[in-house]
C-alpha cells in the first residue's frame, strides 16, 4: 500500500491505526451496517474505515436540518477536503491520491451509507467525476492552477451539460462557444439541473463550437471548456429549482447570454469535447451505483432494526415473513448490485493499462450497474417506508429522505430506459430505437 500513502499521509496514515468510530446512531435506533464486505481490497476497506470516521461527525439530525432548510452542507465538504479525499482518484503529481474508481465508489458509498444520503454525495460528487477528463486531457496551466484547488476544497466544481430542449440527446446541445478575435468565446444558451452551480467558482461546460449542420457526425463539433462561474460579469444568470429530495445541494438553471470566458478555458482540443466527456461517463456510472448502494443498504439496516423493535400484539413486527420477506429480498437485491457495481469499477479501473479491456464492455459493465443499483435502492428504500408504517412518513426516522432520495440514481444521469436501449444494441445487437 505504499505507493498511494504519500498524497494523503494525514488521512490515510490515520486510517491504517487502530481507532475508535464513535457512531451517531440513528434517531431511534443504532446504526449497524449490513453489508458483506469479504472481497474487497485492503484500500477499499481502509477508505471505507477512514471516510466512516469522518462522516460520523455528522450524524442525522445534520442532515435532516440541512435537507428541510435547504442549506449546502459546507461543513462536511470541508472535513472531506481537510484530508484530501476530494482527489481520491486524480493522480499524486496533481495532489491527488492516486487511487482508482474502485476506491472512489467504495468512498461515495460510505458516504450515503453513513446516513448522509444523496445529498452529502452530490454535496462532491462533480469534484470526483468531472475532473476526470480535465485531467487527462488538460493543459499544464489547468492542471496546475484547477485541480489542487479543487482538491483543497478551496474551490467547487459543477459540470454543465443538460440541456432542458435536448435531454439525453447530448449531441444535439443548443448551448453555442462562438470564436472571438482575441481566441476567446462568447457562450450563448442555457443547462439545466447543473448541481452545486450555485457554491461552485468553475464549471466543466459542453458547448457547441461548430454548427450541427456544418459537421459530418453529430458527436463532432463539442467542446469542452474549464470556465469561471463570475456572478458580477455580463451574460450570467442562476435560477434555484426548488426539488422533491437531495435538497441540501442546490439545483439550477443556468443562462448564458454572450458571457465572454477566454482561451485557456478550453479544455484538449476544439470541437473534441464528446470525446473527451466520455473519459469521464463510464466512472460516473459506477460512482452513482455506488451512491445508490449505500443508500439502500441505509434504509435497510434502518428498517430491519425498527422490524427487531416495534412490537405490536405482544411480538415484534420482524416476526412477521410479511416483513421479513421483503426485507431479506431488498437485502439480495442490493449484493448482487454490489457485485455489479465493483465488477465495473475494477474494470473500468484495469483498462486503464489493459488494453484488452474493450471500451464498450466498460461501458457494458457501467451501466449495467448503475441500472441494477438504482433498482435495488428503491426497493430497499420503499420498503423501508412500509415497514415503519407510519412513522416511515415522519422526518425524525429518515426512511422518508431516503425514498425522496432514491429516485435520482433512476433518473440521473442516464435514464433506465437509455440504459436498456444500449444494453439492447450493444450485446443484444437488436436495431437501434433511438
Amino acid at each position: 500500500m505504499a505507493q498511494w500513502l504519500s498524497p494523503c499521509k494525514s488521512a490515510i496514515t490515520a486510517a491504517l491505526r487502530p481507532k475508535i468510530i464513535h457512531s451517531h446512531g440513528f434517531s431511534t435506533t443504532t446504526s449497524r451496517r449490513i453489508m458483506e464486505t469479504t472481497g474487497f481490497t485492503e484500500n477499499q476497506l481502509t477508505v471505507r474505515e477512514a471516510v466512516s470516521a469522518i462522516c460520523s461527525q455528522f450524524p442525522n439530525t445534520y442532515w435532516q436540518e440541512k435537507d428541510q432548510l435547504e442549506q449546502d452542507p459546507k461543513e462536511f465538504h470541508a472535513a472531506l477536503a481537510k484530508d484530501g479525499w476530494l482527489g481520491i482518484a486524480l493522480p499524486e503529481e496533481h495532489g491527488g491520491s492516486g487511487l482508482g474508481i474502485s476506491e472512489a465508489t467504495m468512498m461515495m458509498q460510505t458516504i450515503t451509507e453513513s446516513g448522509a444520503g444523496m445529498a452529502g454525495a452530490q454535496s462532491i460528487h462533480a469534484n470526483v467525476y468531472a475532473t476526470q477528463p480535465l485531467a487527462r486531457f488538460g493543459n499544464r496551466e489547468q492542471l496546475e492552477n484547477t485541480i489542487p484547488n479543487i482538491i483543497s476544497g478551496k474551490w467547487r466544481t459543477c459540470f454543465g451539460v443538460t440541456e432542458p430542449n435536448t435531454g439525453l440527446d447530448t449531441l444535439r446541445l443548443k448551448t453555442t462557444a462562438t470564436k472571438l478575435g482575441d481566441g476567446g468565446y462568447s457562450v450563448t444558451g442555457q443547462k439545466i439541473w447543473i448541481t452545486c452551480a450555485q457554491v461552485a467558482r468553475k464549471m466543466m461546460l459542453l458547448a457547441r463550437t461548430t454548427p450541427l449542420e456544418e459537421v459530418q457526425k453529430p458527436s463532432e463539433g463539442l467542446s469542452l471548456f474549464c470556465i469561471d462561474l463570475d456572478r458580477d460579469a455580463a451574460g450570467l444568470d442562476m435560477r434555484k429549482i426548488k426539488k422533491m429530495g437531495g435538497r441540501a445541494v442546490d439545483a439550477n438553471e443556468v443562462f448564458f447570454d454572450g458571457y465572454r470566458i477566454g482561451p485557456e478555458t478550453l479544455i484538449g482540443a476544439e470541437n473534441q469535447g464528446f470525446k473527451i466527456i466520455l473519459h469521464g461517463m463510464n466512472a460516473e456510472r459506477c460512482l452513482l451505483a455506488g451512491e445508490a448502494l449505500g443508500l439502500g443498504y441505509a434504509a435497510l439496516a434502518k428498517a430491519a432494526a425498527y422490524a427487531r423493535e416495534r412490537v405490536v400484539f405482544q411480538r415484534p413486527i420482524g416476526m412477521n415473513q410479511s416483513i421479513a420477506h421483503p426485507l431479506a429480498d431488498a437485502y439480495m437485491k442490493l449484493e448482487a448490485a454490489k457485485l455489479a457495481t465493483y465488477h465495473a469499477a475494477r474494470l473500468y479501473d484495469s483498462s486503464r493499462s489493459d488494453k484488452t479491456i474493450r471500451q464498450d464492455a466498460v461501458g457494458v459493465a457501467a451501466n449495467s450497474a448503475k441500472y441494477l443499483a438504482a433498482e435495488a435502492a428503491f426497493t430497499a428504500c420503499e420498503r423501508a417506508v412500509m415497514t415503519h408504517g407510519g412513522m416511515g412518513y415522519a422526518m425524525e426516522y429518515d426512511v422518508e429522505r431516503y425514498l425522496r432520495e432514491c429516485l435520482v440514481p433512476r433518473i440521473a444521469p442516464v435514464s433506465r430506459e437509455m440504459i436498456m436501449n444500449y444494453i439492447s444494441e450493444k450485446v443484444l445487437q437488436l436495431p437501434r430505437s433511438y
